[in-house]
């Protein structure tokens, strides 16, 4: 985990951001930009003082082994390289081994990674690894699916371009008409 998250620090950074940039904090329109800054990363970063492990904690017992997909799962995350968000959609798949999870749970395992400074195959990582550790399936495979701002408003400015990224674990590494049943189910 993270250091705890300090609001002062941030309204004294954005402030020197501000002036750096040749604004005046003290106009109108900016006298509170500061401390709306501080809470917005309080949500938009919140992420990195969750543990998955409380997320993933309540499961129930199941008889089957049948592949759970949860689909389109929309994520809003920031790229720790240019603190500029991208965002789009996860997708989960995991084959239990005698426990599953409430859906929900799968879609709060994701906001715990993306709400964060990130890296998208990172987070795509983090989130199967969140998944062997503590359901414990005899395999995950989960894709990422994102549009980068830090590639499409600045830099070589190409709108609408996604960057994609599959990550396997357990069953899903070793069989590839498991992989192909998967994106066979995202169609």
């Amino acid at each position: 985990m993270a250091n705890k998250m300090n609001p002062e620090l941030i309204k004294q950074a954005v402030t020197m951001l501000l002036e750096g940039i040749g604004e005046d904090p003290n106009r109108e329109g900016l006298v509170e930009t500061p401390d709306r800054i501080a809470r917005m990363y309080e949500e938009i970063c919140g992420g990195a003082y969750q543990d998955a492990a409380e997320v993933l904690e309540k499961r129930f017992k199941v008889d089957s082994n049948e592949i759970v997909l949860e689909k389109d799962i929309n994520f809003y995350s920031m790229c720790e390289h240019h603190m500029l968000p991208f965002f789009g959609k996860v997708h989960i798949a995991y084959i239990p081994d005698g426990e599953v999870v409430g859906l929900s749970k799968l879609a709060r395992t994701v906001e715990v990674y993306a709400r964060r400074l990130q890296l998208q195959e990172q987070m795509t990582a983090q989130i199967a690894d969140a998944l062997m550790d503590n359901l414990q399936p005899k395999g995950v495979m989960v894709m990422c699916e994102a549009e980068h701002t830090c590639m499409t408003m600045r830099g070589v400015k190409k709108p609408g371009s996604k960057t994609v990224n599959i990550v396997t674990r357990g069953a899903f590494t070793e069989d590839e008409k498991l992989q192909n049943l998967f994106l066979n189910m995202l169609k």
